[in-house]
């Protein structure tokens, strides 16, 4: 594979921050870092006072033994469990190769100096890693426990290509007493070695072979609850570890999240598991292995490798105190419908934080990035409508209405009577004039989205992801303003309901505005946050979900997206797990979104290119400075004829 100018100059403003580096972190733990999620720190214990073997390296593996003695091993004794052995090639002299004792040499570096392979001194990461001439390849082997075999990998900033990785997989496999398959630590990796003839282990073949994932790690103290099927029937206390076969679109606020099914980091739920800092793991058969525990308090501590748990006592009990009720900030005086150009993120108590973070965005002129145009229905009319039509004494009667209170299903029930009411409710004629007159003339009158935006977003301890309506791919004015009376209503969904009834959030003083934006028909969507979900170490890194179609399919969490995570300090793309999905939302002509089975991904079945996710990588930081590079975002993208937008920026919440 020919290396471009392009990667050659984005490699090199990496170069000096990696030999920096090169002293502190260890190589091969930096070539392990796309085993995500598995840590990328080296565990207590991996490297041993002693060395079980008092030989500098072998030249072949003949047995397990022979491989334990050259083998250290990160997180021992838990589901991580990665025993690994350094390797080097010397391609000067015929392919010779050296399996390194790796309890006595921390980095392959330390071994070539060792044995007077290279010159003390010596510039030694653009030979070994870059150059296509180089004389030596260095790299992993491990035995990945999740698929039963032994892979080899080179760190994620190797540019080698198809020619050297097929040297290094022929000098392996002749000299290890079991087959070793190549493992691609990037998608240039894959690339390289997609034609090249050999057996391959994709990260997306460990990840669903995992027994335990750790979405969100922390501590709870609750009651287990096992649900076979999650309906209006079930009753959820905010007190409680629910244990589901699979992870719902949503959730009401509890103790702690176990699931039987793999799900995204970028989930919605996992996002309020976040604000609500409480643990979100992924437990093979968890149903299954938590069947004696129904009911049983306990403690469970939810870490990256594993988690434990204990019977929870008087004294484990008293540590739980509920929170303070919350407060949500409002401004109810401002009537103007403002336009997002106009609006900055101090206007979010006027028009709602996703409004005025786009218009923090349009205004810092973000490179390569387009923020759709659109303008805002402040707080003060959703209050207004409200009173004109006499909402607000209804909402205070549920709170007298002992069946509203104690039963959901009752409960379900008249919420969705009561937004159907909202719906028919009287507009006020001269703000319906006055929207469709902007929606004329600033917007074009083309197809919008009228998105909600409450002021109980978005709180210090509360997320409100995902619990309210937006309307797709509105096209005429008729339905303008019954769409932004669907985003009132929605305030008052079953699930955001209850998510701030258990979460604190003062009922009385929640307000609902409605963004009016013009809409974008994404050939390809998702979502990005600016930091590694699974590891704290990994500095200034960007996960990305993608999906064809519409983002509405990853922040629905319907099926598993792509995920990608792109890593600056050693500039590569990582392919976490394919898109799972089977078809993909696209503009349906009279209005809303369909359907269709078309789909984007390559031969490869992957969703985007490497140069787009460098692209959407490279937005996400730059979007993060915008808003004062203290906070990590959590940004709503769509790719469309080539070009990025983006259509929602907040604080992502991940409280430890």
């Amino acid at each position: 594979m020919k290396i471009t100018n392009y990667e050659l100059r984005i490699t090199n403003c990496f170069l000096v921050l990696l030999l920096l580096t090169a002293y502190c972190l260890p190589l091969n733990v930096r070539g392990q870092m796309s085993r995500k999620p598995s840590p990328a720190r080296e565990s207590e214990g991996a490297m041993p006072k002693t060395p079980d073997s008092t030989k500098r390296s072998l030249f072949e593996i003949k047995s397990q033994e022979e491989f334990d003695s050259m083998a250290r091993t990160f997180h021992q004794g838990t589901p991580y469990a990665l025993p690994h052995a350094m390797f080097v090639i010397d391609r000067k002299n015929k392919n010779k190769i050296y399996y390194v004792n790796s309890q006595k040499f921390r980095f392959h570096k330390d071994f070539l100096l060792a044995n007077y392979l290279i010159a003390r001194g010596d510039d030694v990461f653009t030979p070994v890693y870059i150059n296509q001439d180089r004389r030596f390849v260095v790299g992993t082997i491990a035995w990945q426990k999740p698929v039963e075999k032994f892979t080899w990998e080179l760190y994620e900033g190797d540019l080698a290509s198809g020619e050297l990785i097929r040297i290094a997989n022929d000098a392996i496999n002749k000299t290890f007493f079991e087959k070793v398959y190549y493992k691609p630590n990037s998608i240039r990796q894959e690339d390289a070695s997609a034609d090249i003839g050999i057996e391959r282990v994709l990260q997306s073949d460990i990840a669903k072979n995992q027994a335990y994932l750790a979405l969100n790690t922390g501590t709870a103290i609750g009651r287990i609850h096992i649900i076979e099927k999650l309906d209006d029937t079930v009753e959820i206390g905010n007190n409680e570890i629910v244990v589901l076969k699979e992870l719902p679109l949503s959730l009401p606020p509890v103790a702690g999240i176990i699931v039987a099914k793999p799900s995204t980091p970028l989930s919605h739920v996992n996002i309020l598991a976040k604000g609500w800092n409480i643990p979100n793991v992924y437990i093979k058969d968890a149903d299954k292995l938590f069947k004696e525990f129904d009911t049983k308090w306990i403690k469970l501590d939810a870490k990256l490798t594993d988690y434990s748990y204990t019977f929870a006592d008087k004294e484990i009990l008293d540590q739980y105190k509920p929170p303070d009720i919350q407060i949500p900030p409002v401004d109810l005086k401002t009537k103007k419908l403002a336009g997002l150009r106009q609006m900055r993120k101090k206007d979010s108590i006027i028009y709602g934080s996703k409004s005025a973070n786009l218009g923090e965005m349009m205004n810092a002129k973000i490179p390569g990035v387009i923020v759709p145009d659109g303008f805002t229905v402040p707080f003060y009319w959703y209050n207004k409508f409200m009173e004109d039509n006499d909402f607000n004494k209804k909402l205070d009667d549920f709170s007298f209405d002992n069946e509203f209170v104690h039963n959901p299903r009752v409960r379900r029930q008249k919420l969705e009577e009561f937004r159907r009411e909202i719906q028919n409710g009287k507009f006020d004629e001269a703000l319906k004039k006055e929207i469709i007159q902007k929606w004329k003339t600033q917007l074009g009158g083309r197809a919008v989205f009228v998105r909600s935006s409450s002021n109980s977003e978005d709180l210090p301890n509360f997320s409100g992801a995902g619990l309210y309506s937006s309307v797709p791919n509105v096209k005429t004015a008729e339905n303008l303003t019954k769409a932004v009376k669907k985003v009132w209503a929605s305030l008052w969904n079953f699930d955001a309901y209850e998510a701030r009834v258990r979460n604190y959030v003062s009922q009385s003083d929640v307000y609902m505005s409605a963004l009016i934006q013009l809409g974008i028909n994404m050939n390809k969507g998702g979502v990005m946050i600016t930091k590694d979900p699974f590891d704290d170490a990994s500095v200034n890194a960007v996960y990305i979900s993608a999906v064809c179609g519409h983002n509405s399919r990853v922040v629905d969490n319907n099926g598993i997206p792509e995920q990608i995570l792109f890593n600056p300090t050693s500039n590569s793309v990582i392919v976490m797990t394919l898109s799972q999905q089977e078809n993909s939302l696209t503009f349906d002509e009279n209005g809303d979104l369909k359907e269709t089975p078309d789909k984007c991904a390559n031969v490869q079945n992957r969703v985007l290119t490497d140069l787009q996710a460098r692209s959407l990588a490279k937005s996400a930081i730059i979007i993060k400075r915008a808003f004062g590079n203290k906070k990590e975002q959590d940004i709503e993208w769509g790719i469309m004829n080539g070009r990025i937008y983006i259509v929602q920026a907040r604080p992502y919440i991940d409280k430890k």
